[in-house]
């Protein structure tokens, strides 16, 4: 599918932002593990979740999906041996946060995904599990899935570098039901919003552990936990897109649903558009953006690597030079963002230069090109707004990717005024 992109002046009315990917896969993680029935109230229904859904039930969780509620029955942390294998197609955070939980059972899972997943380092999570007690394999012998998983975690002590946080939020959410007490020292923390969003979830359901700073977690074993009744927050990461878009243009817009003093890293995007100029306001759950002139700055993006590709798009709209630093795991995302923003906007004219950790980029006159979205969805949304402030026609194939986190977005888009649709 692809979606085209002509220049757009001027946005003006309001977009409701979709439930937060990252909560609802914690919240089906969660509640599959609990011992009773828990609703989520207004979960994201995208690609991804539903990757996390069709594991959990694999795994024996008896899960309902209705409109806006889904009502899930745990299988209180014993999860049952699936009929296949179980297949994450292109969801990174689901396959790590559910590798613990198949290891909570005496099982012989193997889990694989598309050809993009099969490119993401699993290494980390493989020895750590391995540490606590599980049989954890690289088929291919490349830390890479596909993966079998056997034998259960009972507690311990390991240590894991996280390059990604998810392979410490996998452990923090299944290592309280092992056996024993489990000590986690944890190496070159990237993404921690994401790890506080995880932590976030374990004091509400009453989880014990010890939390220094980040640096070295101990968790209490023999833990159960119980089931809750939880809507889920909009996502900042899906915030990003239309509120990047809006500070571009001559535009008004109204975004809705979305929480200022939720733990996701990327509201911290507001902070950085103010800091480039940006007019915004908060209220409540919502949050007006109106459009004019960026002045480019120097970024650190290290809790903020989803932002990054809207981000490079903004720094080629802002006068002057814009530096998007100290986020090189931006590299072993669905793609490695970093290269792949550097390549598709300069298609499009941008002045902008790779850097090992990051991107420097000058204000460019962006002109319509066919670009290849290289099934990112949110290298595809980033290239749409790339679109919209370019001279001439902007064709992005693989739209469809879209759908992992921000089902609707054209739609959403259009809505707001923006010249775009699919084909």
């Amino acid at each position: 599918m692809k979606l085209i992109v002509d220049r757009t002046e001027e946005l003006s009315g309001n977009i409701r932002i979709p439930a937060s990917k990252s909560h609802t896969i914690r919240a089906v993680v969660i509640a599959s593990l609990a011992d009773g029935t828990s609703k989520l109230i207004n979960p994201l229904r995208s690609d991804d979740t539903m990757a996390a859904v069709n594991a959990a039930s694999s795994l024996g969780a008896g899960i309902e999906i209705k409109d806006d509620e889904w009502t899930i029955q745990g299988f209180a942390g014993s999860p049952k041996q699936p009929n296949e294998t179980i297949n994450f197609e292109n969801s990174g955070t689901s396959s790590r946060l559910m590798m613990s939980v198949i290891a909570l059972g005496d099982l012989y899972v193997t889990i694989d995904g598309d050809d993009s997943l099969k490119k993401r380092p699993m290494s980390p999570l493989i020895d750590a599990l391995v540490d606590l007690g599980a049989s954890v394999k690289s088929i291919n012998g490349d830390g890479c899935m596909p993966i079998t998983i056997s034998g259960r975690i009972t507690g311990g002590k390991t240590e894991v570098e996280c390059r990604s946080s998810q392979y410490l939020s996998s452990l923090l959410i299944s290592c309280p039901l092992a056996e024993d007490d489990t000590d986690i020292v944890v190496k070159d923390l990237h993404e921690m919003p994401y790890v506080e969003i995880t932590l976030a979830w374990l004091d509400e359901a009453g989880i014990k552990y010890e939390n220094d700073d980040f640096g070295h977690f101990r968790i209490e074993g023999d833990q159960k936990y119980t089931p809750f009744e939880k809507k889920i927050p909009g996502d900042w990461s899906s915030a990003t897109f239309p509120l990047c878009a809006a500070a571009m243009t001559k535009s008004d817009i109204v975004l809705t649903g979305i929480d200022m003093n939720d733990a996701q890293g990327d509201k911290e995007v507001v902070n950085m558009l103010r800091e480039m100029g940006a007019d915004i306001t908060i209220r409540d759950d919502e949050l007006q953006i109106r459009g004019g002139a960026l002045l480019g700055c120097e970024l650190d993006m290290g809790n903020t690597p989803d932002a990054l590709p809207a981000m490079a798009v903004v720094g080629c709209y802002a006068k002057g030079e814009t530096r998007l630093l100290n986020v090189s795991q931006a590299r072993i995302k669905e793609t490695d963002r970093i290269k792949i923003m550097a390549e598709e906007l300069s298609k499009m004219g941008a002045d902008i230069k790779e850097l090992k950790d990051g991107l420097i980029i000058r204000k460019s006159v962006l002109h319509g090109a066919k670009v290849c979205g290289h099934n990112d969805h949110r290298v595809v949304m980033a290239l749409s707004l790339a679109g919209m402030i370019s001279d001439g026609q902007t064709e992005i194939d693989t739209a469809e990717s879209v759908d992992v986190t921000f089902p609707g977005f054209v739609e959403a888009m259009k809505n707001v005024k923006a010249n775009m649709g699919l084909m």
